[in-house]
């Protein structure tokens, strides 16, 4: 499997409470703060759910 690298771009302030746990579950905990995780199907459908708050690069 390929590893990527998750950025947060945005905040979580006034996102859904799901969104919220699904970025902490993650492992961001602020904008700015980076991530790697294998591109699992788990990770990407999470990835999928808070696209517009995070950003993804392959590694």
């Amino acid at each position: 499997m390929e590893k990527i690298k998750i950025k947060q771009i945005k905040s979580s302030i006034k996102r859904l409470q799901t969104q919220k746990r699904t970025l902490e579950s993650l492992g961001l905990r602020g904008i700015g703060k980076e991530v790697s995780h294998v591109a699992t199907p788990g990770i990407l459908g999470m990835i999928e759910k808070v696209k517009h708050l995070v950003s993804v690069t392959k590694l």
